[in-house]
């Protein structure tokens, strides 16, 4: 644990410099990082009531209710008068607040902006995907939306990569299955079947959250691999979304029939693949991955 403990405490220096966290001018402006915080959430939610503020940026209400009467003594607020208790009473933000809240919005993106132009295409993309990482590990519970797409140049290999150590940490199941995941992607993109098909990725807010392949095998049989989440994207129903992508494809392209591997150990692929009505129709022990381990064979007819 030390060595990921002073990593993140480092970052976590850094960051705070960086970002000016500290700073008594938020960005050279009136309000501190925090007081500029309070403000886009005024500034997203008006009206809105001090107890909603409080529930959003998690603050100890006396800390809140000092810089409210901070905004209220800058003009920046008012407060509706309609009810006696003032943290019921709505608070909107006045034009010299919403002037306040441009400015600090303008320097911000303009501070960001910044750091990315120092960044090429490639870099800025990589820096998206570990700030949304970083972001949903830490609260797997964040709301995030995802959008189920094509695999980009570079997706294909990463899913072997992925699944490689997410099975090794899981299972331990190593170089074998490795190999063999290392195989599958390369046959995938050496024979490729365009129309006939496809690596789908579950994109959460710009990263790779999840894949599935779907391959053809002849006599219209089609079959289902590779399917995995990420572990900082699941329960999200992402699982289930890839692989209604896949029988949608299957049907639209007349298959009859998809198939998939599997293995008794993997508990919630299995009740995904139950649930879209694939049948397990054959098992069998083997030991491809080292140790012996129950491999399952499913099918989901598409044709009566």
């Amino acid at each position: 644990m030390d060595p990921a403990i002073e990593a993140i405490r480092t970052f976590n220096r850094f960051f705070t410099r960086h970002v000016g966290a500290i700073d008594a001018r938020f960005l050279d402006t009136e309000a501190n990082l925090p007081e500029a915080r309070l403000l886009f959430e005024i500034a997203r939610q008006e009206p809105v009531q001090a107890n909603l503020l409080q529930a959003a940026l998690g603050l100890d209400r006396g800390y809140l209710s000092r810089m409210i009467a901070r905004f209220e003594d800058r003009g920046w607020i008012m407060r509706d008068r309609f009810e006696a208790d003032a943290r019921t009473r709505p608070i909107r933000m006045t034009e010299a607040g919403r002037e306040a809240f441009d400015k600090i919005d303008q320097r911000q993106r303009a501070a960001v902006a910044h750091d990315l132009n120092r960044l090429d295409a490639v870099a800025q993309d990589d820096l998206v995907q570990a700030l949304t990482k970083a972001r949903l590990l830490l609260d797997p519970d964040a709301p995030a939306e995802f959008i189920i797409r094509s695999a980009r140049i570079g997706e294909v290999s990463q899913v072997a990569a992925r699944q490689s150590i997410l099975y090794a940490a899981s299972h331990g199941w190593g170089r074998e299955l490795e190999t063999l995941e290392a195989e599958t992607t390369a046959a995938f993109l050496r024979r490729f079947k365009p129309g006939r098909e496809e690596c789908w990725v579950a994109d959460l807010s710009g990263t790779m959250a999840g894949a599935v392949f779907l391959t053809d095998e002849g006599d219209s049989l089609a079959r289902l691999r590779l399917l995995h989440v990420e572990p900082f994207a699941r329960r999200r129903g992402i699982g289930g979304a890839l692989v209604d992508e896949c029988v949608r494809f299957a049907r639209d392209r007349q298959y009859d029939r998809i198939i998939l591997w599997t293995h008794t150990v993997l508990d919630a692929a299995r009740r995904i693949y139950a649930h879209h009505g694939f049948e397990c129709i054959a098992t069998e022990v083997h030991h491809e991955f080292g140790e012996p381990v129950q491999g399952e064979t499913w099918q989901l007819r598409l044709t009566a």
